[in-house]
């Protein structure tokens, strides 16, 4: 009986020394995996919550053009993070800002306003390690957007208070580009006392390798868009230009002046320059000259034997009690058509507007894509304006004929019009986006273009390159000088407009080249240009030669 007892205790003392034993293994292995095996995990989890962490990529997705080089978070600068407090203590630390950054004392004083715990400076220059203060970092930030503020009315910007896209691309993909999950992220830690402790930790989140749909592919051409953006800055115009593949139907480049910082909203909102608006597709303006187009397509319609007809300018064109007077004071005298179309006579031109009536012309203008948004992908696309009932009856007939009145097209609308021409009489679904991308830019899907149509008859759209051809080459635009890139044609339109209140005098070349098998349509407007479509056929010619010596 006492052997019995004796041997349970045993047992007991056995299993409780085994659970012990059990427990002393286990605790052991805690403290192994807490300091040793997840210390960094761990750690960084504890910095974080205690710690400012400052983003140093932006919390965006990437916006690519056509050949995957990156319009935003392609800049890295070096920057230098400081405590708010050690600023205020430190004057020398002060003086080493004002050496290697661009920042005045006057602004470093509004900075530690505005500033919240940390200050981001960037630098101008490179500092040596053993320069930088104890009590401060310097890392690699990514920008969102470049300095030179390139596509930036395509691009558009994010409200920085909630990283919401505001305008532009960043608006209409706001929930595929914040859907990016890469991070790379600083993280400063301070002590009760506010002071910051050396050192801090960096942490890089996300993949390359995501295929998640994070970025946005544009078809714009990137040197491209900086040939045209240098030479509009060259140049100080203030207006749009596109460039549009023809047999793509794609957009290779985009511009408004005047331009603006995407980092600097705020200072852009009071101008009156319209700045913030993209001049290319927010903004109508009258079409001038280039309404001809429409007319002449509207006759060859009509009745072919137009081509053959001969006109009379005697200088003016009286409509109803309105006299309405041709770009030459004493008249062409008589001309065919085509003569007509080339020397941009008004007189020929309200003959064929009386004959023809505003209501088919304003048909031609509808089915050209007037007066409806081409919808290229972007938001705030306006329809411009196409006047109609009472307002297209009586003597209106002659400003109609002649691109003026209440007429209003945008600079994408005559891109349209001339792309259908150049294609032959087919509309493209002319677009601006190319796609969806994952976050390294694989193509995740592609953007829902518009089906191919057919507008206008092959055998008139000939007819129309031809006169087109014939006005740079002995008409208004024979000053274009592009022998060497194999000729251009186009048509030029200065109309009468209002700009900040003022009456003043915009203009238009909208053109193709090579003149034969074109490959590039080019849409000029120059707002208030000094002397009319003159100040675009420049533009034009300079944008063609540098692309010209690009493809070459």
């Amino acid at each position: 009986m006492r052997r019995k007892k004796k041997n349970i205790v045993e047992i007991r003392l056995h299993k409780l020394a085994f659970l012990l034993l059990s427990m002393l293994v286990l605790l052991i292995f805690r403290l192994y995996w807490i300091q040793i095996a997840n210390h960094n995990t761990l750690k960084s989890q504890a910095l974080k919550q205690r710690a400012n962490a400052i983003n140093l990529y932006p919390n965006r997705g990437i916006i690519y053009d056509m050949n995957l080089i990156p319009l935003t978070n392609s800049n890295r600068i070096n920057t230098i993070f400081i405590p708010k407090d050690s600023l205020e203590k430190q004057e020398e630390l002060k003086d080493l800002i004002l050496k290697y950054t661009d920042i005045s004392r006057e602004e470093l004083e509004d900075y530690e306003k505005k500033a919240g715990r940390v200050l981001e400076l960037p630098l101008k220059k490179y500092i040596d390690q053993d320069l930088i203060p104890e009590n401060a970092i310097v890392a690699e930030k990514t920008i969102r957007y470049s300095k030179n503020n390139i596509l930036s009315h395509v691009i558009g910007y994010v409200n920085r208070s909630d990283n919401k896209g505001a305008y532009g691309i960043e608006k209409v993909y706001d929930d595929i580009l914040s859907n990016n999950k890469r991070r790379n992220t600083l993280y400063m830690e301070f002590n009760d006392s506010k002071d910051f402790l050396i050192g801090g930790e960096f942490e890089v989140t996300g993949s390359n390798e995501s295929i998640e749909p994070a970025g946005v592919k544009l078809t714009i051409d990137y040197h491209i868009q900086d040939i045209v953006e240098k030479i509009l800055d060259k140049n100080k115009v203030n207006g749009a230009v596109i460039v549009a593949d023809i047999k793509a139907g794609e957009i290779r480049a985009l511009a408004s002046r005047p331009n603006f910082d995407q980092n600097n909203i705020e200072e852009y909102l009071d101008r009156e320059d319209m700045a913030l608006f993209n001049k290319a597709i927010q903004v109508g303006y009258p079409p001038g000259s280039l309404f001809k187009i429409i007319v002449l397509i509207t006759a060859l319609e009509e009745n072919k034997d137009f081509v053959d007809r001969t006109f009379y300018c005697k200088g003016y064109e009286e409509v109803g009690n309105t006299t309405i007077g041709c770009n030459k004071t004493e008249g062409h005298g008589y001309l065919s058509l085509k003569e007509g179309f080339s020397k941009s006579c008004n007189s020929v031109f309200i003959q064929l507007g009386k004959e023809l009536g505003s209501e088919k012309i304003m048909n031609m203008a509808k089915r050209l894509g007037f007066g409806q948004i081409i919808n290229i992908g972007l938001s705030d696309e306006v329809e411009g304006n196409l006047p109609s009932g009472n307002e297209i009856r009586g003597p209106i007939i002659g400003n109609i004929s002649i691109g003026q009145g209440s007429i209003e097209v945008t600079p994408l609308q005559m891109t349209n019009l001339l792309m259908i021409i150049a294609n032959d009489g087919i509309q493209k679904g002319l677009t601006i986006v190319d796609g969806i991308t994952s976050e390294n830019g694989q193509m995740v899907k592609k953007y829902n273009r518009k089906e191919d149509k057919r507008v206008i008859n092959e055998e008139y759209c000939q007819i129309v390159k031809d006169y087109l051809i014939d006005v740079v080459r002995s008409g208004t635009a024979r000053s274009l000088d592009l022998d060497e890139v194999g000729g251009a044609a186009g048509k030029t339109g200065s109309a009468q407009g209002v700009l900040n209140g003022e009456e003043t005098i915009h203009g238009w070349f909208i053109g193709y080249y090579p003149e034969r098998n074109p490959k590039y349509v080019i849409t000029v407007f120059v707002e208030d240009a000094k002397d009319g479509s003159q100040s675009a056929i420049p533009i034009f010619e300079q944008i063609v030669k540098e692309i010209y010596k690009l493809n070459r």
